[in-house]
């Protein structure tokens, strides 16, 4: 068993990372750091929202200044801590660094239900869901222009977890076993990230009549009760859209016995070849067809919002946030 020193956790706004982080930090009996507890009260001691604290630390260094320093002390003390933080990937090298995605309607939903205060409140679900986007989008520009690293680039991280629809329980039960080494070990040697994405949201590239036995296999139901680690999924992402590469039986599998999250390993992402030198962003652009992706989600009794390139009939898909629309 292997078990690194910190766990660092980054991700959507709304994807449950304080939930987590402070279960795991209770279990494993480790201190927690909230850099997003930092910023609030920050922004509560200067009369702004979250957003506007946001904007204006893209003009005004010293608000990340002392947050980063605060970061580096931390990470060069040694101590053995659980870091809720978006950019402490990026200063601490012995932990494990998680990042949790979530659909974002889902993630509107969340933060609005939840006790709002000065620093952060939402009148509706559109509100929500549009600020929440914003303050991702400031963040990432600033990080970018400031640090040279982009917080949506999937090979930052160790583990990447879609908390859309698993439980609180179902997402700490992961990250400990991969945190302990019993979850993801080969994927990682191999070269990170391991991914844990909610197959409801992965698109197909194969046709489903060309899937032979694919619905006279027990396999839905060995999905289910299966109790060893399955062989992950080979996954593509345009930075927008996950999509399977090699592995549609499984995931027809894991959709259809409910399952919450399956494992992958990520083969390329965003302009990195998929095959023959093809980018994942023009492999999907070129596979995931209207047609393909209705049939799947006929099949399947699911529904999978056609990606920009699907709905202009042609087209690039462009970058994004991650999980945003997937």
């Amino acid at each position: 068993m292997t078990v690194r020193q910190s766990i660092v956790f980054n991700g959507d706004l709304g994807s449950g990372k304080s939930t987590v982080s402070v279960e795991i930090a209770k279990r494993l009996g480790l201190r927690r750091v909230s850099v997003g507890d930092l910023y609030r009260q920050m922004a509560q001691e200067r009369q702004m929202t979250a957003l506007q604290l946001n904007l204006h630390a893209e003009l005004d260094q010293a608000v990340d200044g002392y947050v980063d320093q605060l970061q580096r002390d931390i990470a060069a003390s040694g101590e053995s801590l659980v870091m809720d933080s978006r950019l402490a990937w990026h200063f601490f090298t012995d932990a494990l660094k998680v990042h949790m995605i979530t659909e974002p309607t889902e993630a509107a939903r969340r933060v609005l239900a939840r006790p709002s205060g000065p620093a952060e409140s939402y009148t509706s679900l559109e509100e929500a869901r549009a600020k929440l986007r914003e303050r991702s989008e400031s963040e990432r520009g600033r990080f970018i222009v400031r640090y040279g690293v982009d917080k949506a680039r999937l090979r930052n991280y160790d583990l990447v977890c879609d908390t859309t629809r698993a439980n609180p329980e179902q997402v700490i039960q992961h990250v400990v076993d991969v945190y302990e080494g019993r979850l993801g070990a080969d994927v990682l040697r191999a070269g990170r990230p391991l991914l844990l994405l909610d197959p409801n949201r992965v698109y197909p590239t194969e046709d489903v009549s060309t899937l032979r036995g694919l619905w006279d296999s027990d396999a839905a139901a060995e999905a289910a009760g299966r109790d060893e680690e399955p062989e992950p999924l080979s996954i593509g992402y345009t930075g927008e859209y996950f999509f399977v590469v090699d592995g549609h039986r499984r995931l027809s599998a894991a959709v259809r016995a409910g399952l919450p999250m399956v494992p992958a390993r990520l083969v390329a992402e965003v302009d990195e070849p998929v095959v023959g030198g093809i980018s994942a962003v023009d492999f999907f652009t070129a596979q995931a067809r209207p047609g393909l992706i209705h049939d799947w989600e006929d099949a399947h009794g699911i529904t999978l919002p056609l990606p920009e390139h699907a709905l202009l009939g042609g087209g690039p898909v462009l970058a994004g946030e991650p999980g945003a629309g997937a």
